[in-house]
């Protein structure tokens, strides 16, 4: 049994080529069909994940390689989703560990690599993209020996096979060097099933699965996806549901079986020992659950996972343009879908706040809470939010906050730029060294409040150029002040449409949100002004209708294009007193408090 099939996750820093890799293996072990029409990153088949070209969600597939099959586990190169990883190396026995030929061992591939020593995976190292003009595998390969010597618990970890691969091309070779037109994937594949283990064979034991993931289907509700760590499960059979607490298991028949063959599902009468299932009939399930013998219900450790750093408050839309284009607008409707997303995903946290038309919800950075707006938001959900906080911790009597180690990989003429950027924001620079051709990687380490919006200014600093990832790298003392965005907020002061007239005016005190015929209201931020105060305007004064005529006067208005913001920048540019609007159709900032007189008295009590 333990020799039939290999479990093995696929990772790696962003953009190293785990998806590639995965596209790759599936066709040429024959998983997607030669006739089909060709799909590129066929496992990131979410809407989100296809248009931000970034894994999210952990996907699995199995494909067979000489009479053994291989369940491969794709995961997220985000430190953000880093959720999703360890959910991932509870399903696997080893791991594959990509490397990008050029950049090196990367923040993100620390973090995923020192999960999978502490869980004692054994690793398959793949030195990618050899074909690149600037790569340096050899030079790499001692940068991971290195990270391994670093993190390596135990001596056996020190030893570990290597490969070259050209991923996008389908080919590698053994140990360091460069993979011949010949060369296919088939050598990485006997790699695998030589070096990785095949599960303990405990299969004589009562019955024992962990549930590590959810989905939900419309005609068998909510599945659960795990490994079965002993015995056999069978369809139709009753097992024994075990969840959080002291609470008796659940008895129920398992009404349906599923095992991953391909990039699809099978059904299945029974999945042996060590292999990964999919299970219906349970609808109250939770991941970190344990399905076990109905006789001797013994449950798992629980699924245990960071805690997360970046926290949002989630509340009801209120502004008076609330209810135009969404389906879901109450509190109800908020909790409900909230606690539908905890359930599926271990890395997310929901506590009730103050009000109960508010709540706050915790995660691991910006990105992964602005994927969790941008969902609801096409699901029809109307709701606003606070900028991001970071969530601190009490040591030895002193307060603590989140530290973010981080790179970011840009044309070297903007080198000083991206310094100058990090400077103000407590940012340390640890390392410069040259990636591409005309290119520098500069490596740095800051507090994670001082990184919210760090993305956003770099791009437009960089004109788009500019690549930047971050992960965790622990936590110290609270760093202090730290300065907030450069210039005011200019707010309207009523509700109406806007003018070409009002706007003209308007443009010559800063840069402008909205452009004319957008509705506005009062306390609806409608730019950002040149100076660090706020600025209450008319965004809706028309041009008055007089007997007068002259020829500067009835000249035509030409105005600059306006900033339009996407849900990350909007989260990443507001202020503590603002909020994000979101709606299916639009995205609006505003002030929390939305009359001037309101602000002006709430101003007058803080202290």
């Amino acid at each position: 049994m333990a020799q039939q099939f290999r479990n093995v996750a696929i990772v790696a820093h962003v953009d190293h080529g785990k998806t590639t890799l995965v596209d790759a293996i599936l066709k040429q072990t024959g998983a997607v069909a030669s006739h089909q029409a060709p799909i590129e990153r066929v496992m990131d088949s979410n809407d989100q994940e296809r248009e931000r070209g970034i894994t999210i969600l952990s996907k699995a597939a199995s494909v067979e390689w000489k009479g053994t099959r291989i369940n491969l586990v794709d995961t997220p190169g985000h430190a953000d989703f880093g959720g999703e990883v360890e959910r991932a190396l509870a399903l696997v026995d080893g791991v594959l560990l990509l490397v990008d030929a050029a950049e090196g061992p990367l923040p993100q591939t620390r973090y995923v690599l020192s999960k999978a020593l502490r869980l004692r995976l054994p690793a398959v190292v793949v030195i990618n993209k050899v074909d690149r003009q600037d790569a340096r595998a050899d030079e790499v390969l001692h940068e991971v020996e290195a990270l391994f010597l670093d993190l390596a618990s135990e001596d056996d970890q020190l030893s570990f096979p290597v490969f070259s691969a050209i991923a996008r091309d389908g080919r590698a070779v053994r140990g360091i060097g460069y993979p011949g037109e010949d060369d296919s994937l088939a050598c990485l594949l006997d790699g695998v099933v030589e070096h990785v283990p095949g599960p303990v064979d405990r299969s004589a034991e009562p019955l024992q699965a962990l549930v590590t993931n959810l989905d939900a289907s419309d005609y068998l509700g909510r599945l659960a996806i795990g490994r079965v760590a002993a015995g056999t499960l069978r369809r139709g059979e009753m097992v024994a549901l075990m969840g959080r607490g002291d609470g008796a298991p659940v008895r129920k028949r398992a009404t349906g079986l599923f095992a991953f063959r391909g990039i699809g599902r099978e059904e299945v009468q029974e999945v042996g020992c060590g292999d990964l299932f999919v299970l219906a009939g349970f609808e109250d399930v939770e991941v970190g659950d344990s399905v076990a013998d109905p006789e001797h219900p013994v449950a798992l450790p629980r699924l245990e996972v960071d805690e997360p750093v970046i926290r949002m408050s989630f509340g009801v839309n209120t502004s008076p343009l609330a209810g135009r284009s969404g389906r879901y607008l109450t509190g109800r409707h908020l909790r409900d879908r909230l606690a539908k997303e905890v359930l599926g995903n271990v890395s997310i946290k929901v506590r009730p706040s103050e009000t109960a038309e508010v709540l706050e919800v915790a995660g691991r950075g910006e990105l992964q809470l602005a994927v969790l707006i941008e969902s609801m938001r096409r699901e029809g959900f109307e709701l606003q939010v606070s900028r991001p906080e970071v969530v601190v911790r009490e040591v030895d009597g002193a307060v603590h906050e989140p530290v973010e180690a981080g790179s970011c990989d840009v044309p070297d003429e903007y080198v000083g730029a991206v310094t100058q950027a990090l400077a103000p924001r407590r940012a340390r620079i640890t390392d410069v060294r040259p990636g591409d051709p005309g290119r520098s990687i500069v490596s740095f380490e800051a507090p994670a409040r001082g990184l919210i919006g760090l993305r956003s200014e770099l791009l437009t600093t960089t004109r788009g150029t500019a690549l930047v990832n971050q992960s965790l790298a622990g936590w110290a003392p609270w760093f202090g002040d730290l300065p907030q965005r450069p210039g005011g907020a200019m707010v309207a002061d009523r509700t109406g449409s806007v003018t070409a007239y009002a706007l003209d005016n308007l443009q010559l005190r800063g840069t402008l949100f909205v452009a004319p015929g957008d509705d506005v209201y009062e306390g609806m931020v409608v730019g950002q002004s040149s100076r660090d105060e706020e600025m209450v305007v008319n965004a809706v004064r028309p041009k008055e209708k007089t007997n007068i005529r002259t020829h500067s006067h009835d000249d035509g208005v030409k105005l600059a294009a306006p900033v339009i913001h996407t849900l990350e920048t909007a989260i990443e540019w507001i202020a503590d007193d603002e909020l994000v609007e979101v709606t299916p159709d639009a995205i609006r900032v505003r002030k929390r408090v939305l009359g001037l007189e309101d602000r002006k008295r709430q101003a007058k009590r803080r202290p």
